[in-house]
Order: structure tokens, then sequence, then C-alpha cells
């Protein structure tokens, strides 16, 4: 494969996360705003909504190309805010229960770091923008 063919597909491949889950964000909206009500979130019914605004939109940004480096951003700051807000291991009083909130904590964390690289390097060759 050209490598100038694998950006793009690794873009969409990475934002394909973020698209499903922005329209997951909608279609569940009762059960999303209940999980984040029972993991504390603040103002959960606002904030589902609103997260799933900027995963959609950051997702679909980062994947064509289109003002990708905001898109990643928005991203970024999205995968810092849930992984401290609704993955809470050290607060997790069973053992099974704490493994697997660090787990989804350090996927979002991973997810983060890569949506940091994009946010500096840009969504490289193929992208809307260019």
């Amino acid at each position: 494969m050209s490598p100038s063919l694998v950006v793009p597909v690794g873009r969409s491949l990475y934002a394909a996360i973020f698209i499903a889950g922005g329209i997951s964000d909608f279609v569940q909206r009762g059960a999303m705003i209940a999980a984040a009500r029972s993991a504390g979130v603040p103002l959960a019914d606002v904030a589902v909504p609103v997260a799933g605004i900027i995963i959609l939109t950051g997702g679909l940004s980062v994947a064509l190309g289109f003002h990708g480096r905001l898109g990643a951003v928005l991203l970024f700051v999205f995968l810092v805010t849930a992984a401290l807000l609704m993955h809470r291991f050290w607060a997790a009083a069973d053992p099974q229960a704490a493994a697997n909130q660090l787990a989804h904590f350090m996927k979002n964390l991973a997810l983060a770091g890569a949506a940091l690289f994009i946010a500096v390097v840009g969504t490289g060759p193929y992208s809307l923008a260019r």
C-alpha cells in the first residue's frame, strides 16, 4: 500500500470510534445520560448531547481532513475529560470493576495521545483542507 494512502485510511479508522460514538450519544441518549449520571457527571442531560456533538464533529473533521487539527483538539479535550469523569478506576470498590475502568481510562489516554499527535502534525495527504 502506498504511504500516501495509509494516512487517510489510518485517519478514517481512528475517527470511526468517534463518529459511531457521537451517533450513539443521540440514538441511545437515555442510556448514555443514565451512564453519565451514574458516574457522577455533572449536568449529564446537557453533557451527553454536547459530548456527542464534539466527538461527531471531531471525528468527521479528522476523517475528512477538514480543519483536522481543530477536530483533533476537540477529541483530545473530550477524551481527557471523559477519562477523568467516566472512568474513575481509583473510586471503584470492586477489583474487577476497577480493572475494567482502568482499561477504559488507559484507552482514552492512548486515543488522546493520537489526537494530540494529529493536532500537531496535521491530517496529511488527501485532506479536504488541501
